[in-house]
């Protein structure tokens, strides 16, 4: 899979600065990544077709588009369900979303392409518990960093996204098996449990018992500020798959 990366930062992130990155993220892709998941990605940086600001089916030279932009503008990244651009993969990393958060773009820029290599059009789901009531099932959304999100590790001096590995996926739990790539201990010395979250993530989830999105259908751990802020400003900008997935896909008749 070949995902476009367009700069439209104008001069805030070098297109140096931004190579550098991609190269990185891309030895994630290839050295990390695909040794556990067996499909992978590479990022290739592109220039604007045209004027326009906006997504344009025209920039996606490759499989996939990633725009990388200064002000989250969210019209502009109507993405990701049928009733925008059907089937086509594209995503955005904003440097004002990724400044609120706290985060490293490049953080960002890793976590968006590894969730554009793992399911293109934000429309995979998987069978699992129910994270507040066990016994429930539901379908969890197919990401492979939200879980996660708040760790990070470094390649050639870039920081990119910790990610959840297969048997993340898994509702029983195997010994000695890997849940996600650093296999962080927090409390207790226990790591990352099938389904589950790390301080600093959290997961979005679809009920089919409520048949729509309710209030509840996101999870992080007990007094997690920093997860709960992260949802907060996601929500208050609409931006995030799990938005979009929200409001255009699973609530659509």
């Amino acid at each position: 899979m070949i995902v476009s990366v367009i700069n439209l930062t104008d001069g805030a992130v070098t297109d140096t600065d931004l190579l550098r990155s991609i190269r990185a993220v891309n030895r994630q892709l290839r050295e990390d990544f695909e040794p556990y998941w067996s499909f992978g990605g590479e990022l290739r940086l592109e220039g604007k077709t045209g004027r326009k600001r906006t997504f344009d089916a025209a920039d996606m030279r490759g499989d996939a588009v990633l725009y990388l932009r200064t002000v989250c503008r969210i019209r502009d990244a109507d993405g990701f369900h049928d009733a925008h651009y059907s089937g086509v993969p594209y995503g955005f990393v904003f440097l004002e979303l990724a400044h609120a958060l706290d985060e490293d773009w490049r953080v960002t820029l890793s976590h968006e392409a590894l969730e554009l290599v793992g399911d293109p059009e934000a429309n995979l789901l998987v069978q699992g518990p129910h994270p507040r009531h066990p016994r429930r099932t539901v379908f969890h959304y197919f990401e492979m960093c939200d879980a996660v999100q708040s760790e990070s590790y470094e390649i050639d001096g870039v920081p990119l996204s910790n990610f959840v590995l297969p048997l993340y996926f898994t509702a029983s739990q195997e010994r000695g098996g890997r849940n996600d790539f650093l296999g962080t201990k927090h409390a207790r010395g226990q790591t990352l449990k099938s389904f589950g979250v790390n301080p600093g993530g959290y997961i979005g989830f679809f009920d089919p018992s409520l048949g729509r999105h309710g209030k509840d259908d996101d999870f992080e751990a007990e007094d997690d500020a920093l997860a709960r802020k992260r949802r907060r400003l996601k929500r208050r900008l609409g931006t995030g798959r799990g938005n979009l997935r929200r409001s255009r896909v699973l609530t659509r008749r």
